[in-house]
């Protein structure tokens, strides 16, 4: 049998010593290659590890292309020394179409790739920072390498593409570490301007996370035929989290309807206007009293 081999291969005039040795000399090379793979594969991992230490799975990607590279260098050189590049070089080509089409199959997954490496090094938000992105308000939970986990004021994971993030507008309350309160409210029959700012001004300047030296604006913006009118208020507080913020805006309208009973002014229609837009499935957040 061996020898209708030896007949078989000598009929295509191919010389057996020479294609073992070339064999032999290619499965040598692409060991080392797969040797060199491995070993910076995982080089690769520990530093990136220290590098990339709160993203997981883009360690992995980055750590497994390096080995692939080697690993595909080692197998040309392998088909090179026994004289099938040819075939490789086919086969590159025959992948290249189905790449092409790949590409644009995962062109989106690829733009949030790219986008969570922009998001990585830039970090315009990190864990824990309340953010507004593409109409979702909420709190982060992870940057990942396609998307953005965040929590919403119902307790609903909103999952949000990165590429989003960087083909719209996004907010991060947390960046500056303090936020605007903005109210209307409606003022009936009581024309002493100055005294009511300064009732109102005094009383939102006791809050305990009211910024000390930030201006308080009290300002007219609408005027009725009988006097009566709208005062627009603006201020700013320090800002930790949703939950303290919104316990301010409901100390604010305590303050406001006891200045109005201590003082016997009629101070109606009250509204908190929100800096937020949430249009999850869970529900909308706007205007709030």
């Amino acid at each position: 049998m061996f020898e209708s081999i030896i007949k078989i291969l000598e009929s295509w005039e191919i010389d057996l010593k020479a294609f073992l040795a070339k064999l032999l000399l290619g499965l040598t090379i692409l060991l080392i290659f797969y040797i060199i793979g491995k070993v910076t594969k995982g080089l690769a991992y520990k530093i990136n590890s220290k590098v990339l230490a709160k993203h997981k799975d883009l360690q992995t990607i980055l750590s497994s292309l390096i080995y692939y590279f080697f690993l595909l260098m080692g197998y040309y050189l392998f088909l090179q020394v026994i004289g099938l590049e040819q075939y490789f070089v086919k086969l590159l080509a025959g992948a290249g179409i189905v790449g092409i089409i790949a590409g644009f199959a995962l062109k989106d997954i690829a733009s949030n790739a790219f986008s969570g490496l922009l998001l990585f090094l830039e970090k315009p938000y990190i864990n824990n920072d309340w953010i507004q992105i593409d109409g979702h308000f909420g709190k982060v939970l992870k940057v990942g390498l396609l998307t953005t986990s965040m929590t919403n004021k119902t307790g609903q994971t909103v999952y949000i593409s990165n590429q989003l993030i960087y083909s719209g507008v996004f907010i991060n309350y947390s960046d500056n570490k303090k936020r605007g309160v903005h109210l209307k409210t409606d003022v009936k029959q009581f024309y002493d301007l100055g005294k009511i700012k300064e009732l109102l001004g005094s009383k939102i300047q006791s809050l305990n996370n009211y910024i000390p030296g930030e201006n308080i604006d009290i300002t007219i913006s609408a005027i009725s035929n009988t006097g009566d009118y709208t005062l627009d208020i603006f201020f700013w507080i320090s800002f930790t989290n949703e939950k303290d913020f919104l316990q301010t805006i409901s100390d604010v309208f305590e303050i406001i309807k006891q200045c109005s009973l201590d003082n016997n002014i009629t101070i109606v229609n009250t509204l908190w206007l929100s800096d937020e837009d949430n249009n999850s499935s869970a529900g909308m957040y706007g205007d709030g009293e």
